[in-house]
């Protein structure tokens, strides 16, 4: 890879840095629906919590927050993605 193909984004600002987390915690709740466990509090109950989602299962809830990401505008709505 060349230095042109590598790309970053700094998040210095308390908006990125949250946009971060919630992108995190999205990926975090995704793994959880596919049946992986891990240490802490689950990424469904920080999501209920947090959000009020209504949902019984890391399944059920992650179309839930992706609404929400894509509401705030951290994530582009579903079919508006362009191939380059």
């Amino acid at each position: 890879m060349t230095t042109k193909e590598m790309q970053s984004q700094i998040a210095d600002t308390p908006e990125l840095v949250n946009a971060y987390a919630m992108l995190a915690m999205k990926g975090r709740l995704t793994l959880e629906s596919k049946g992986m466990r891990c240490r802490g509090q689950s990424a469904l109950s920080w999501v209920k919590s947090r959000f009020g989602i209504k949902a019984r299962t890391a399944k059920a809830a992650l179309p839930l927050y992706v609404k929400i990401l894509e509401g705030k505008g951290i994530l582009k709505p579903a079919g508006s993605y362009t191939n380059a």
